[in-house]
């Protein structure tokens, strides 16, 4: 957080996040139950606390067991942070108001593996309740173990949900040289959407009611 572009990016996210909790959270922060795959030391689920989750209702799985113990260290006791493949956890159809992932898919080259994921935090989410999204939608050429997830593969992965997009984020390598030069250039280069990378997405699931 100490360099420029990250807290930037922060600083954007938390402001889509905050947008679409504030339009679509179907009750108080404090009383939704959300599960975040992939939640690496529990940075995201700091940020959710001090946005007025409870922590007794948030719940991490990690598959990295030394990010894990990071993450425990990190968070309240209350929020439980499981170790191990997310393939494995089992919870009930409908335990959660929202299932949260945060570049987790773009580090999942298997279709096949994407989609078994995908149906699974589908079937978690309580009807009226969502899937959390936050990923990026490019390839990176420097890094063949991740491949960008578009809009498009995304709505394939839930195609009985409605989705909400916000392009966010600079493109990392844009913003990390124009960061440095002054905070304001973030924002004029981000104002252009097609240099925007991720997207955030609320995938809601329809009401029974």
């Amino acid at each position: 957080m100490l360099n420029p572009e990250v807290w930037l990016w922060a600083q954007e996210r938390q402001r889509g996040l905050i947008a679409l909790l504030g339009r679509y959270a179907n009750a108080p922060l404090q009383a939704l139950r959300l599960l975040e795959v992939g939640c690496g030391t529990g940075g995201n689920l700091l940020e959710l606390i001090r946005l007025g989750f409870g922590p007794g209702n948030l719940i991490g799985s990690e598959l990295l067991p030394e990010r894990v113990a990071v993450a425990r260290g990190n968070l309240p006791a209350a929020c439980a942070v499981y170790s191990g493949d997310v393939m494995d956890l089992v919870f009930d159809d409908s335990s959660f108001d929202i299932v949260y992932q945060s570049t987790v898919f773009t580090s999942l080259l298997d279709p096949e593996f994407q989609e078994a994921l995908a149906n699974r935090m589908w079937r978690w989410v309580k009807p009226g309740g969502a899937v959390l999204w936050y990923d990026f939608v490019y390839d990176n050429p420097f890094n063949p173990d991740v491949a960008g997830v578009p809009v498009r593969r995304i709505r394939a992965l839930f195609p009985e949900a409605s989705l909400t997009v916000r392009r966010v984020t600079l493109a990392p390598p844009i913003s990390r040289r124009v960061s440095r030069l002054h905070p304001f250039a973030y924002h004029l280069f981000n104002a252009m959407p097609w240099l925007r990378s991720h997207v955030l997405c609320w995938i809601s699931k329809r009401s029974n009611l």
